[in-house]
């Protein structure tokens, strides 16, 4: 049994570690030991290792290593690039190995073999457009047009000038420090890319994190139809149950049928869970993506309303705490010829507060689910009134 313990480890392990990478910044963990995990994966780990490769190698290791961060953070590299393609390419290679050989099977049809090369290539596909496209590079040449496209909100969007790239910068527009250029309808620079998401390539991206998570989930669900056609063909439970005497119910039958398959079949099992984790990251980023462009915001765009709305709510309770020290100020001096109130009443008074104005949310780009995903699908850079834009 000690497999099946050290898979229950390392699987815990692997969910602890990803929820506190993914997670632990949420209000709901404050002060627990999943934000302090958080805090060393994403700052203390890396701040350990300077001062460790600093103590032992010296003041030249410790530059060598910034230099490596700010190669890989700073300016475009395809080390991730390569990475997914490491990822994409072994994960299949071992699958083809060491499943292929029981397709067909007692639940899976022989066309998966031929299926499962397609999905591989589409999502290969996609990853190339989304990585080698043009973001929507805002120039001198067509900087008017993006201003007449993109209507400033005087919000989170004002006009002003790139101090880079010395031209107007259009609304929804950003300079990308790492590609050095300004991108339409700026939504991050992606390191897995090597690319910005932008107007013109946001609809592959998009694609592509939907394509790569039905490809896990396929993937997932496959490997666990093998694994209960190898049950059914190798009879095993009946095995269990009529030589071995087992209780046919499940408590009985799962550690005896979890053994088995461990010990034949620990591969699949493996791969399956690997899937699985992939598909609920990537699915976590579908549906947020999903809902940006649903109400045609970009991931600028949130965290600029995020720091707008925090802004605003906290001076509309400055001003809601000043007018009720002022109404309470008001009160009193014309109180003060009047006879005393109670105690109970005096505290309710008291404690009677202004209500706070409430932040709305004004994103003029909003203009219903339809036209705003078929902005994703059809850039306004694609269109013919694109190019008959002047600005005013």
């Amino acid at each position: 049994m000690e497999v099946p313990w050290l898979l229950v480890a390392h699987g815990s392990v692997t969910a602890l570690v990803v929820v506190s990478f993914l997670c632990g910044q949420w209000p709901i963990f404050e002060g627990t030991f999943i934000q302090s995990i958080n805090h060393f994966l994403t700052f203390g780990a890396y701040h350990y290792l300077l001062r460790f490769v600093q103590a032992v190698c010296g003041t030249g290791a410790k530059d060598l290593v910034l230099g490596v961060e700010q190669y890989c953070c700073d300016r475009p590299n395809p080390i991730l690039q390569v990475f997914y393609v490491a990822i994409i390419g072994v994960t299949y290679f071992i699958i083809v190995q060491t499943s292929f050989e029981y397709i067909p099977g007692y639940y899976v049809s022989g066309w998966h073999r031929y299926f499962s090369i397609v999905a591989v290539a589409v999502g290969a596909i996609l990853f190339v457009l989304t990585s080698f496209s043009d973001p929507g590079t805002v120039t001198a040449e067509n900087v008017s047009q993006y201003v007449s496209a993109y209507p400033y909100d005087n919000i989170i969007f004002v006009e002003k000038e790139c101090s880079t790239c010395k031209i107007t910068r259009p609304a929804r527009a950003k300079h990308c420090r790492i590609c050095d250029k300004c991108v339409a309808r700026f939504d991050h620079h992606c390191g897995w890319m090597n690319n910005c998401i932008g107007e013109k390539n946001t609809r592959y991206f998009v694609a592509f994190l939907v394509w790569h998570f039905l490809i896990c989930v396929y993937g997932a669900v496959i490997l666990g139809f093998i694994l209960a056609g190898e049950l059914k063909e190798r009879k095993v439970i009946y095995i269990l149950t009529a030589y071995y005497g087992i209780d046919n119910s499940f408590s009985g039958l799962f550690p005896h049928v979890a053994q088995w398959l461990l010990a034949v079949h620990n591969t699949q099992i493996l791969l399956s869970v690997f899937l699985a984790i992939l598909a609920l990251l990537l699915g976590g980023f579908c549906a947020y993506h999903t809902h940006l462009c649903l109400t045609n915001t970009t991931t600028n765009e949130s965290f600029k309303w995020q720091d707008y709305m925090m802004w605003m709510k906290k001076e509309n309770e400055a001003k809601a705490n000043a007018a009720a020290l002022k109404a309470s100020m008001d009160s009193s001096n014309s109180e003060a010829h009047r006879a005393p109130l109670s105690k109970w009443k005096a505290f309710f008074v008291r404690s009677r507060r202004l209500s706070v104005e409430p932040v709305v949310k004004n994103n003029i780009y909003d203009r219903g689910m339809i036209r705003n995903i078929c902005e994703v699908i059809v850039p306004l850079s694609e269109r013919k009134s694109f190019s008959r834009r002047k600005s005013d």
